[in-house]
């Protein structure tokens, strides 16, 4: 706890630039969001995407993002999304790569107007923030026996919003280098990471509860100190066993599911390290009163141990 400033700066290292990219470059939002078509194809033969894309260009479709991979026998997997396609047009752009590129076969084929994506960006919005307040109010309830329960209620939604804005914050950056789009399963994968962030941080604040209970200590931080040692192990064993199997996932699992795995080990990653160098190093300046000093609007008073009631 004594080096907790040392860590709330390497959270802002790491949220500063997502936060600017976030404003200049935005997301970039895929057809679940935008309304589009998004379709994927095996082709027999060994093409480029800028084949792909002059095939639609020529049909009179532009704006076409083509993302090429290899599968099984030599064959490579094309998906492709393009703004909304009516049936004629989709039927004379296939028959025109059958002739240029070989054996093409169609293995999907999505359409989102968009009037669904706009509905779908509300629903992602409302989930995110139902989730966050149902945790609210459980972590409050959870720990109603101490004093300032709701502080460990609001403390643990601050590292998940920080979960949030590393894995949204680094998304639009990689969006902008990589062309890594926003679709439904990354807000399926945010709101996982939401749920593991705060998983990890209960375990924490309930060892915090159990000293505090016990008077291991003889003030609140030494409390806070020795609860997240105790945990810390426990905390990094868990993690790294998920955080290794979805390495494996993202670099062998295919292209389908690259993009999920991805969020995933980013939040999780954040979510192991909010949980035990954040979430509970804010407990300590809001029972310090650090930040009141901070702007002057306080002045250090004797520190009350918080104890069951």
């Amino acid at each position: 706890m004594s080096k907790r400033n040392w860590f709330f700066g390497l959270s802002a290292l790491v949220i500063i630039p997502g936060v600017i990219s976030l404003l200049i470059f935005h997301l970039k939002l895929s057809v679940d969001f935008t309304g589009g078509a998004l379709l994927q194809y095996s082709v027999s033969q060994s093409v480029q995407a800028a084949q792909v894309q002059q095939i639609f260009s020529q049909a009179g479709i532009q704006d076409v993002q083509v993302q090429m991979s290899p599968s099984a026998g030599g064959s490579q997997t094309a998906i492709i999304r393009t703004p909304p396609l009516d049936v004629t047009k989709l039927s004379s752009i296939e028959q025109a790569m059958r002739q240029k590129l070989g054996t093409v076969t169609r293995q999907s084929s999505d359409t989102v107007g968009p009037i669904i994506g706009s509905q779908t960006s509300r629903a992602a919005f409302v989930a995110v923030a139902a989730a966050s307040g149902f945790i609210l109010l459980y972590i409050w309830w959870a720990f109603r026996r101490l004093d300032n329960a709701w502080r460990y209620g609001v403390c643990a939604i601050i590292a998940l919003l920080h979960d949030v804005l590393v894995v949204v914050g680094l998304w639009s950056i990689l969006g902008k280098v990589f062309g890594l789009e926003v679709d439904t399963l990354f807000v399926t994968g945010v709101l996982t990471v939401v749920g593991f962030s705060v998983h990890d941080t209960v375990v924490v604040f309930d060892r915090i509860r159990e000293n505090l209970v016990k008077r291991a200590a003889r003030d609140f931080e030494t409390t806070v100190n020795n609860s997240l040692v105790q945990t810390l192990v426990r905390s990094l064993n868990t993690s790294l066993t998920v955080l290794f199997t979805l390495l494996a996932l993202t670099l062998f699992g295919g292209v389908t599911i690259r993009d999920f795995t991805l969020v995933l080990l980013i939040g999780i990653a954040s979510g192991t390290y909010s949980s035990i160098f954040n979430a509970s190093a804010l407990l300590v300046v809001w029972e310090n009163g650090d930040l009141a000093r901070l702007f002057g609007r306080g002045k250090p008073t004797g520190r009350r141990l918080a104890a069951a009631r």
